[in-house]
């Protein structure tokens, strides 16, 4: 059995009240995971950021798919398997990209085997120094942006609505508020799961990389996030996107987005000099 690297964070069934800083891959990640506030039941989201040597490490997120049982134990299933999976590729001198999708396939065996029809999406990040290439599975997304605001990737969700928008027939305010918005054509858990993988991307030292569920791109536009992201500090901005989700869920108001459920975000950027895992004050 490979035994877990000290540095690695893994969040499964987490409900915290504040945003966790944590050095990785030359850079620093700022994570926050709830449950819906609406409901008592666990969350079932999960979140990690596992290293993989000097400069290098995979930001995930794993949402359980609502409505399916086991969701959290889904999403869990996923993130050990992509962990359990890098552990084993890095003491074997194996390359990043397969271990990662040798995890994803895994999970899916897993899962597929335990029955019960329990099924998870997901979206992961390989970092390897100033290269970023993104894998996803279902619809948590994935975004990349400038400190200028301008959006050099932002992933596709698989899903009826999210393929209407890349085909120009629905707008994203009608996708949000679509009836089938919720949805999805993919998912670890099926027998006809597949991985997307992008190409692999420049990061600027002043980008911001952002990992998250739908609960963040269903009660948020993409501009706000992007507003709110672009700049400024990891922590501030970690703050305003869970807090502006949080108002959104709860008080639903005319003409703008309102779906409660659970929540998790990993903010990424560059930085010079980043020490140990803390929480993030004020946040």
């Amino acid at each position: 059995m490979v035994e877990s690297d000290p540095l690695v964070r893994v969040y499964c069934e987490q409900d915290l009240d504040a945003c966790e800083l944590s050095s990785i891959a030359n850079g620093i990640a700022c994570v926050f995971t709830a449950k819906n506030p609406r409901k008592e039941s666990s969350n079932q989201d999960a979140a990690a950021l596992l290293p993989f040597g000097a400069g290098t490490g995979v930001l995930v997120i794993a949402d359980g798919v609502g409505g399916l049982p086991a969701g959290a134990t889904a999403s869990a299933v996923a993130i050990r398997a992509i962990e359990r999976s890098l552990a084993e590729a890095a003491a074997a001198g194996s390359q990043l990209r397969g271990a990662i999708m040798n995890g994803i396939e895994k999970a899916n065996q897993e899962l597929a085997e335990r029955g019960g029809g329990a099924a998870t999406t997901l979206a992961a990040v390989e970092i390897q120094e100033n290269m970023v290439r993104p894998y996803h599975v279902g619809d948590s997304q994935i975004l990349l942006v400038g400190q200028k605001g301008k959006v050099k990737l932002l992933t596709r969700p698989h899903s009826p609505v999210g393929y209407a928008v890349e085909a120009g027939i629905l707008n994203e305010e009608q996708a949000m508020h679509h009836e089938e918005r919720h949805v999805i054509s993919n998912a670890i858990g099926s027998s006809e799961m597949y991985i997307e993988i992008g190409s692999a991307l420049e990061m600027a030292a002043r980008d911001t990389l952002l990992v998250a569920s739908d609960g963040l791109f269903d009660n948020l536009h993409t501009e706000e996030i992007v507003g709110i992201c672009r700049k400024g500090q990891l922590a501030d901005a970690c703050r305003d996107l869970r807090e502006r989700c949080r108002e959104r869920m709860l008080e639903p108001k005319e003409g703008r987005p309102s779906k409660p459920d659970d929540l998790s975000l990993i903010l990424y950027r560059r930085e010079r000099n980043v020490t140990a895992s803390s929480p993030a004050r004020g946040a």
